[in-house]
């Protein structure tokens, strides 16, 4: 059974490196055959010659893009690139800092044998962030399931069979939003537990801005139910504070109107025509093992 872990990069060659060691240090059982594709997101520099003498890993290339585009578009990238260019059973995108877990693909692939092609998916049980961050990421849940009705508790770290990667490319909104999409496409999904870990090198690059376009980006894929249910917000709203109008409660309001500016021009990223020609946007391709 071949399996293709999908990894993106910008710049962070050095805990790439690190996780591709981790991961060729696991104890695969041998019916698995394990792959690695890097997309390299237009690197301001080149990734050396740091990965040698693996032992398990099989095969890793690396697609290198024209032009920065982004995460959630590299993945979307490989996943089209390993649909239609290569040969495989399951599809594992996961991020290249450490973040995610290595030890965790062993849970993913123990799944995989009673999963009936259903997504299998890293529900977060723990994070390594602040205190502060932590409450901001719980918001940001509970925000996205009252506005869209969807709870989403999992990334971009997910195992993926032939037939949902087949969705996912047929899918505009995996363009813009990778765990968005993946919900929107799959009702029935198979959860790990799965504890966010600490980046091999650096701090984390999911800030707050981060987040708060992350979780806006969830949001426009659901857009037309954000929309029913802001109004209906708007309207309940206006007639509890009728008696009590005033600048402080019309904050709310004023927020609201925002993230509906926001999620619609999030959502003009879902480009179908993009999705389709983005192969013409990777400049080579290495093969270094």
């Amino acid at each position: 059974m071949k399996i293709i872990i999908l990894i993106p990069v910008f710049n962070d060659w050095q805990s790439v490196s690190k996780l591709i060691y981790e991961i060729d240090k696991l104890n695969f059982s041998e019916k698995f055959n394990i792959s690695v594709i890097l997309v390299n997101d237009a690197s301001n520099h080149d990734h050396g010659d740091e990965i040698k003498n693996l032992k398990k890993i099989e095969t890793i290339k690396i697609l290198n893009m024209k032009k920065n585009q982004g995460h959630a578009r590299c993945i979307a990238t490989g996943l089209k690139f390993i649909f239609e260019k290569d040969q495989f059973d399951y599809v594992i995108p996961m991020d290249g800092d450490g973040e995610d877990r290595p030890e965790e693909i062993l849970a993913f692939l123990g799944k995989i044998e009673n999963s009936q092609d259903k997504p299998i998916v890293g529900e977060r049980i723990k994070r390594s962030e602040s205190l502060t961050f932590k409450i901001c990421y719980q918001l940001h849940k509970l925000i996205t399931f009252v506005f869209v009705g969807k709870l989403i508790k999992f990334g971009n770290f997910t195992c993926l069979s032939k037939s949902t990667v087949k969705k996912m490319i047929n899918e505009k909104a995996t363009w813009n939003s990778f765990s968005g999409s993946l919900r929107k496409i799959e009702d029935k999904l198979i959860t790990i537990p799965s504890t966010r870990g600490t980046r091999y090198f650096g701090p984390s690059k999911m800030s707050f801005y981060n987040l708060i376009k992350h979780s806006l980006s969830i949001i426009s894929v659901f857009r037309k139910t954000f929309l029913i249910r802001s109004a209906l917000f708007v309207i309940l709203y206006i007639l509890l504070i009728k008696s009590n109008a005033s600048i402080i409660t019309a904050i709310p309001l004023f927020f609201l109107l925002i993230a509906v500016y926001l999620i619609s021009n999030l959502a003009l990223r879902e480009n179908m025509e993009e999705f389709k020609n983005c192969l013409s946007q990777i400049n080579d391709i290495e093969n270094i093992k």
